[in-house]
């Protein structure tokens, strides 16, 4: 990790500034709609509101400062989060740890698709409480679409130019959220009372629609996973010190909403004001307060599209999604732009504003995808104590306390499960789905590919290099190869060397990426099959590293030039300091599924569909940082199983 990054992790000012731009948006943004989401448009009881303000206290204690900011901060991947990272610390422990990543990465997904929609129209809906806008038509869909439209746009220009003031603007919001809580504290200070757990649990045991109302309150923590998972552009300790002034923050704006609610206790809130985020604002600042909270919700969409951008190019490298085009589109470290990835989120979001209308209408699908990522998380977390020999009754402990904890939850929030929970399961089943269609295909793969030892062909390959009859196709000819071993490749490769077209070249490379556990290796190791003719090159490269491989080969060659080890002048007739590596030719093989094969009709399927996605994304050249123009494409079959018995009959 360079030391730019690093300084970001030290307990700084500018650190904890830093921190509450990029972590806190989610989590910071909830209060905009929980307590408008317990209330749901009933009539204001003193022991509901106490109640839920109670349970708002000790989920935040229990889930976010607890679990995450004391115990899942721990699983640091050398400086990085996410549940791909943590699944990668664990995975070596037992290969079923792979699915609860899968479902945890899909749901995550999923939340990305309405975590701006809820968001930003939450803010927006705050117009309707304008004094000088009543009675008013606010077009709330049109505006929140356009917020969300522009905010996609602007990700392939990358957001480095605004994000230096995330910070600023956050610490506004949250010096807002207390002031504003504090102010009516202050005139009610019973509502402290809610501090007391017995005021959830008799809300838990007496309320009728306790379970619920449950799936509402847990709206406070959505947010959570982005502590952990955006651990690696600021550091555990700055995460943890700013969580304290986040957390008094957010709980004095819930107990403050609660006490502007219970002036209205035996009644209902105001028909021109519904919410009570907005009703502890001044009428004075109403609009004020509504175009922060609006600056606030478009950072937290920032943060949920980056973090989504991560986390699809983390699992395309640990083999989970097809190949898609990754732009780094400024220098700012960690920042990516995948416009696949941009433009499906961009359609989900419009597709679920557009489909609920209203914010108070997606809580149920924002609640189910969150408390699915909780629980696949604490599966890993568990196995990740395991590993590091934390005692197995505490393991056993954290494990079934926090199933049970997060369970109840999830079943609160599946019982709205046709009020819109299903488009969560709709978009995360379909993201597992791609997901497990890739992994199963894969594994397919291996089980027929064949690989064949390279020095059985090093004559062939020598003789082809030496013969001038044949026109030479490049200096170093080089083919990216997923045989694990340092003394083999595919046959497919060797066949389109020697026989689809014979390929002349005076040096024959072929490379292998491995991809580690550890986010940002950068390591190689050379086997040298003939010396000066053929080598096999295997790249050790972190999951978080962008796989530049024609600026990593030219290293690599100009080193073993340096060393000696590689001798190319006798054969390069142009000036050594202009190009003293000679020109380079990839040639990356696709293939189709042959005819040939005699599969059963599941994995012709699997393999159907697999073909037919990585046909349509990514080109090779793109995700392996080639420039065209020293690029090959060649199409092979893909020849599994062939048809053992052919039913011929010979007529006479």
């Amino acid at each position: 990790m360079d030391s730019n990054s690093s300084a970001h992790h030290k307990l700084t000012l500018g650190g904890l500034l830093i921190t509450l731009g990029i972590i806190y948006g989610d989590i910071g943004t909830s209060p905009l709609y929980v307590m408008k989401a317990v209330i749901g448009g009933a009539a204001i009881e003193r022991s509901t509101i106490l109640g839920a303000v109670s349970l708002v206290f000790w989920i935040l204690t229990i889930q976010t400062t607890f679990k995450y900011i004391t115990l899942v901060l721990q699983a640091d991947n050398n400086g990085e989060g996410g549940i791909f990272s943590l699944y990668t610390l664990v995975r070596r422990r037992k290969k079923w740890l792979l699915y609860p990543a899968m479902i945890g990465g899909s749901a995550v997904l999923a939340e990305g698709m309405i975590t701006p929609p809820i968001s930003v129209s939450s803010a927006i809906e705050g117009l309707e409480g304008l004094p000088m806008l009543h009675g008013a038509h606010i077009p709330v869909v049109s505006i929140t679409i356009g917020i969300i439209s522009t905010l996609f746009l602007i990700q392939q220009f990358g957001t480095a130019a605004v994000g230096r003031y995330f910070g600023p603007v956050m610490s506004v919001w949250f010096t807002m959220l207390f002031v504003l809580g504090l102010k009516e504290v202050v005139q009610q200070p019973s509502i402290l009372e809610a501090l007391n757990p017995w005021h959830g649990i008799h809300l838990i045991l007496h309320y009728p629609s306790a379970l619920v109302l449950m799936g509402a309150v847990f709206l406070c923590t959505t947010g959570a996973e982005a502590l952990y998972a955006d651990l690696g552009h600021c550091g555990k300790q700055n995460i943890r010190v700013s969580w304290i002034y986040v957390k008094i923050c957010l709980v004095m704006n819930y107990m403050g909403q609660a006490a502007w609610a219970l002036k209205y206790e035996g009644s209902f809130l105001p028909a021109d004001q519904p919410n009570p985020f907005f009703g502890i604002m001044p009428d004075w600042f109403l609009a004020v307060g509504i175009m922060i909270a609006t600056a606030a919700t478009i950072i937290a969409s920032q943060a949920m599209i980056s973090g989504s951008f991560t986390l699809v190019s983390e699992a395309i490298r640990l083999g989970l999604l097809p190949k898609l085009t990754v732009i780094f589109p400024s220098n700012m470290k960690g920042q990516l732009y995948i416009p696949t990835v941009n433009w499906v989120l961009l359609a989900g979001c419009i597709g679920v504003t557009l489909y609920f209308q209203e914010s108070s209408k997606m809580e149920a699908a924002y609640g189910l995808s969150v408390t699915v990522t909780m629980l696949m998380s604490t599966i890993l977390l568990s196995n990740y104590f395991v590993i590091n020999r934390i005692k197995e009754p505490l393991v056993w402990g954290f494990l079934l306390f926090y199933l049970v904890f997060e369970g109840v939850f999830f079943a609160a929030n599946l019982l709205k499960f046709m009020d819109g929970g299903f488009i969560t399961v709709i978009m995360s089943s379909f993201i597992f789905a791609l997901m497990f269609i890739w992994r199963l295909a894969k594994n397919i793969k291996s089980r027929f590919v064949q690989n064949t030892k390279i020095h059985d062909y090093v004559d062939q390959l020598i003789m082809l290099s030496n013969d001038e009859s044949i026109p030479k196709y490049a200096t170093n000819l080089v083919y990216l190869s997923s045989a694990k071993s340092n003394k083999k490749v595919e046959e497919k490769i060797l066949y389109s060397i020697l026989q689809t077209q014979p390929k002349r070249a005076d040096i024959y490379w072929f490379l292998h990426i491995e991809v580690t556990d550890e986010p940002y290796t950068m390591e190689y190791k050379v086997n040298t099959i003939a010396p000066d003719d053929i080598y096999k090159v295997t790249f050790r490269l972190g999951f978080r590293v962008e796989q530049r491989m024609n600026i990593f080969l030219r290293k690599v060659v100009e080193e073993l030039m340096e060393t000696g080890e590689l001798n190319i002048e006798p054969r390069y007739h142009v000036n050594r300091n202009e190009l003293p590596t000679g020109d380079f030719k990839f040639v990356i093989i696709q293939e189709f599924l042959s005819h040939e094969n005699d599969l059963p009709i599941y994995e012709q399927i699997v393999m159907s569909l697999y073909l037919g996605v990585k046909s349509v994304t990514a080109s090779p050249d793109n995700w392996f940082g080639l420039d065209s123009d020293s690029v090959a494409v060649e199409k092979v079959p893909l020849v599994l199983r062939r048809v053992e018995e052919v039913r011929l009959k010979r007529l006479i």
